[in-house]
This record gives C-alpha cells, sequence and structure tokens, in this order.
C-alpha cells in the first residue's frame, strides 16, 4: 500500500566545475537511457523495509508503461491492488475492500516516481540533483530531490546492459522500498485500453 501511494503522491550547490559537469554528465546518460524505451513491460518484486531493516512487506505483480504519462501497477493477490493512469487521471482499485479512489494526477516527478519512467524526462534536472556511477554493464543514479516536501528523500535507479533493473526509495524515516524488475520488455506495442479503467458495479468510489 505504501509504495503505490508513493508511486500516486511519490539543491545542488555549485562547490566546482568539476561538480556541475558530473551532474550534466548524469543527467544526459540517464535522459538517454531512459528515452530509449516508449513502453515498458515486465513482473517486479517489491520488498519494503524499515529504517532497522526489518522487513515489513513483500509482494510481487506486474507493471506496463507508456510515455507520455500512462502507467499500469498490478500488485498479485493476496494483497492485490490495481493502480492505472491515462496521464491526467490516477484510479486506485482494491478488490477486498470493493473501493476505489480516484485523484488527479500530480505531475510533480518528486511526488509521482512513476513519471521518472513514463513521463517528460527532460524535467529530470529541475527536479532531482543527480549523481551516478558505472561499472562494467551496470549505470546506477542516485536522484535527490530538489523541492522539501518531496515524499521521499532519495530515490535510485539502476540499469543493466541499458535495461532497467531496480528501483530503490528512501523516505524521511529511513523506510527503504526495493523494486526488482524481471523480464523486461521495451518498446512492445500495448493496447490503450491497458492505461483505462471502468469502475466495478458495486464499488465503493472516493474522489481525492
Amino acid at each position: 500500500m505504501r509504495l503505490i501511494r508513493m508511486l500516486l503522491l511519490t539543491v545542488l550547490s555549485f562547490s566546482s566545475v568539476a561538480a556541475v559537469a558530473d551532474d550534466s554528465l548524469a543527467v544526459q546518460r540517464l535522459t538517454e537511457l531512459l528515452n530509449q524505451a516508449q513502453t515498458i513491460s515486465a513482473r517486479f518484486s517489491q520488498l519494503t523495509l524499515d529504517g532497522s531493516g526489518t522487513q515489513l512487506q513483500e509482494t510481487a505483480g506486474q507493471l506496463a508503461l507508456k510515455r507520455p504519462g500512462l502507467f499500469r501497477w498490478h500488485t498479485d493477490a493476496p494483497m492485490e491492488q490495481l493502480l492505472v493512469s491515462n496521464g491526467e487521471k490516477v484510479w486506485l482499485y482494491d478488490p477486498d475492500l470493493e473501493q476505489v479512489t480516484i485523484q488527479t494526477l500530480d505531475q510533480r516527478l518528486t511526488h509521482t516516481p512513476a513519471l521518472l519512467l513514463s513521463g517528460d524526462v527532460s524535467k529530470i534536472s529541475e527536479n532531482f540533483a543527480i549523481s551516478h556511477s558505472e561499472s562494467g554493464t551496470v549505470v546506477d543514479f542516485i536522484l535527490k530531490p530538489k523541492s522539501k516536501d518531496s515524499l521521499f528523500d532519495s530515490l535510485r535507479l539502476s540499469f543493466r546492459n541499458k535495461v532497467l533493473n531496480d528501483m530503490q526509495l528512501i523516505d524521511s524515516i529511513g523506510q527503504r522500498t526495493n523494486i526488482l524488475f524481471l523480464g523486461v520488455k521495451m518498446n512492445e506495442a500495448l493496447d490503450d485500453g491497458l492505461f483505462t479503467f471502468d469502475i466495478p458495479q458495486g464499488a465503493d468510489v472516493i474522489q481525492e
């Protein structure tokens, strides 16, 4: 539930010329890797830990993303939930509660981390200070929000062989959410119907 909420609702000082150049290179590198995929579909495995490293929750599911701004995140039973966005609205459906929550999509990247993968990547440097490191075929990016009202303190994106591999979010109390992406497919045709949602008959609807 917490990750779903973060996906929904989810200050660089010029200390030296080298630091500025490194940040600029990191932005360019991340933009290149994100722009290569106009669609992404994959399985995911998610693990949430508290500040001491104790496991809080483990789930798995399926995701689909399509630029610009379309995403679908389906968590498997027994904690089944479905999050769908058409780029303007977001539907969060909990079948156990028979409840649908509808929100306007927050376009701020610091409040909607999923938009890093499916949104306008040109806005990344406006929202984050970015650093990166490369080791062999693995590239890691650390994104720190410039806004003080962000829902997370840092976000790590990792690519292996130029393909999205995993993601980690850390919040202000040290809670970590680790997401591993499996069987990633890029630039395959995705039906736009994946990114629309029909409210099930009898479901309670909450507008936020």
